[in-house]
């Protein structure tokens, strides 16, 4: 019912996502090739997952999976961290660039939780409890906030900077 019309936008937003994503890639140089953009989208969707997950997850080895990696850094898709814990373990998450490439497919998620907000608590807490712990968190934070609180309209992404950009490659 609901819970499936959410499904459906969510997989008609992933699907003009790559359409836009693929279009706009083609003719820029340092452009992704189909796999990298595979990769690039499964680093998003695992949030800040270490080589080791990311190979697990796109069932490759670990010096294939460091391979894709350094070369969606040196493309500036990505940025890697070192652990402050675990000098050998290092994490990957997504850069600007890669935003720029996504667009506004997230744009699906505030109709999400705005077709949440309408819902009786009972229907809410229901279809919020199938989702993951991660998306859950999210949405319950941002159902937290009233409409008209800057909170509502706030992102949980954000920017990765490394040090060793230029302005113009933050930008």
């Amino acid at each position: 019912m609901l819970s499936q019309e959410i499904l459906d936008l969510y997989k008609k937003s992933r699907l003009m996502t790559y359409r836009a994503m693929f279009g706009r890639i083609r003719e820029k140089s340092g452009s992704l090739s189909a796999t990298e953009a595979y990769a690039v989208d499964v680093i998003y969707l695992l949030g800040s997952p270490t080589i080791t997950q990311l190979a697990e997850t796109l069932g490759i080895s670990q010096p294939n999976a460091t391979y894709k990696v350094n070369n969606l850094v040196a493309k500036g898709y990505v940025c890697k961290t070192v652990s402050a814990d675990d000098k050998r373990e290092c994490r990957v998450t997504v850069g600007e660039r890669f935003y720029k490439y996504y667009g506004n497919s997230t744009r699906f998620i505030d109709d999400a939780v705005d077709a949440l907000d309408d819902l009786e608590e009972e229907d809410k807490a229901r279809i919020v409890g199938q989702l993951d712990k991660d998306s859950a968190e999210d949405v319950k934070m941002l159902l937290s906030y009233g409409e008209d609180e800057i909170g509502s309209s706030m992102t949980t992404n954000y920017i990765c900077i490394r040090k060793d950009m230029t302005i113009r490659q933050a930008m």
